[in-house]
């Protein structure tokens, strides 16, 4: 059996193109280049849904938290051999009104929630965490601001120090993507990735799991 891989996150899981107000192809989304990255030996599952947050219900949104998807999501992808959670954008918006160390305890939240389900390859959880690419503090002049709300970029600059820290206490795998992309976000909102975001993500990723795996 190939090792599956679940990739939990949000839009820039599901690959919406700022550009187009459409989603990237097969081709260009980092899902499916860590496929052909990572080759046959691997089967790479798509779980991304925009606006997805670690686990506040929001309220212009139906079924946005993670926690309420994680264990049946989980659960039809048995048995997981990893699972990488790329999540935190969404909860920067100002409706949510929480700080960078909250949307951490979300995150744990959710992390402590995805190893209780009983779908692990031999029994044993075992999860990255990815800190998803800053927010561009252009996006307050650019038509997606009236509904993030204000501060959303100083969040999520905030989050990479979060989140590793609740990485490194539940014995998860921690990246940054902003180690990894080093192209900025799309010019139309600044918190989407681009078509060469999704190749750089994509390529550290694989790198990185074809190390642990």
């Amino acid at each position: 059996m190939k090792k599956h891989i679940v990739c939990f996150g949000d839009s820039n899981t599901h690959g919406y193109c700022g550009e187009t107000g459409g989603r990237f192809d097969e081709e260009q989304r980092w899902t499916c280049l860590l496929q052909t990255y990572l080759g046959d030996k691997f089967l790479i599952l798509e779980e991304g849904l925009s606006g997805r947050t670690t686990c506040f219900d929001d309220p212009v949104g139906e079924g946005r938290s993670g926690l309420d998807y994680i264990v049946p999501c989980l659960l039809s992808h048995e048995p997981v051999e990893l699972l990488i959670i790329m999540l935190g954008t969404n909860d920067t918006k100002e409706r949510f009104g929480v700080s960078p160390a909250c949307i951490a305890m979300g995150l744990e939240r959710l992390v402590l929630k995805a190893m209780s389900a009983r779908c692990w390859k031999d029994e044993r959880p075992d999860i990255l965490v990815v800190t998803p690419q800053n927010i561009s503090p252009e996006y307050e002049h650019t038509a997606c601001a009236s509904v993030m709300g204000r501060g959303c970029a100083q969040k999520s600059q905030g989050l990479a120090a979060e989140f590793k820290r609740v990485a490194d206490s539940l014995g998860c795998h921690y990246l940054d993507a902003n180690k990894m992309v080093t192209v900025d976000p799309n010019p139309v909102d600044f918190m989407h990735l681009t078509e060469a975001g999704h190749g750089q993500l994509a390529a550290g990723l694989a790198n990185y799991i074809l190390g642990i795996l």
